[in-house]
């Protein structure tokens, strides 16, 4: 998400002036389909962050990457993807159609960090085994038992798994402050070169709003 892979490809890519498409025209028209604005939005992608994880492990998607190498696959890039998705729509750097203010990022990560260990604790709490005929049926002679291999990482998941999380929080508040920090020096620059015209302008009508309260009860008395 940081190496802003569609800023990158916009600028490290040539334009093409012959009116076709190239990679550039491409990516660009990607990113500003509809399609593209709503997998982008914070809500969806938060949604699919966190429901794939209960989608995967809790239907038959967990038994087909285990069967088929094609599903193996799939797995790899719809969680990469999707992981992208949510951590973009947090602190990424490429445009979006939609990014929450930093009080709202805060708050969706929040609620996302909440399901993940309640995703965690369902795990430790299922006292079946996943895909049993192809855990249980692996002659391993070593080590814990399936169920409890499981139960250690349904505890990962609820434990170590949030700790990517909380660096992203981490990651928004500093973001967060630099704004605010940002924002400020704008604010200090405009007034350098205006030589503080609007608080001069404030004061004024200040002044003016006094004189005619004082003008307004000399004439009541």
């Amino acid at each position: 998400v940081f190496g802003a892979p569609v800023t990158l490809a916009s600028r490290a890519i040539a334009k093409r002036d012959d009116g076709s498409r190239g990679g550039r025209e491409w990516i660009l028209w990607a990113v500003h389909t509809p399609f593209a604005r709503v997998v982008t939005h914070p809500l969806f992608a938060a949604a699919m962050f966190v429901g794939s994880l209960w989608a995967f492990y809790y239907t038959d998607l967990f038994r087909w990457t285990l069967y088929d190498h094609l599903g193996h696959e799939w797995m790899v890039a719809h969680f990469l993807i999707s992981g992208y998705l949510f951590v973009q729509s947090l602190v990424g750097i490429d445009p979006v159609p939609l990014r929450y203010p930093y009080p709202f990022r805060l708050l969706t990560l929040i609620g996302v960090m909440a399901m993940h260990a309640f995703f965690g604790i369902s795990i430790m709490m299922s006292s079946g085994l996943f895909v049993a005929e192809w855990f249980g049926s692996m002659g391993r002679t070593w080590g814990e038992a399936p169920l409890v291999d499981q139960y250690t990482g349904g505890g990962i998941a609820w434990s170590i798994g949030e700790i990517p999380t909380l660096i992203l929080a981490i990651t928004v508040a500093i973001q967060w402050s630099r704004t605010d920090e940002r924002a400020q020096r704008r604010g200090d620059r405009h007034a350098d070169r205006t030589g503080d015209a609007e608080l001069e302008a404030y004061n004024a009508q200040l002044a003016q709003l006094a004189a005619r309260d004082a003008r307004e009860a000399r004439l009541t008395r």
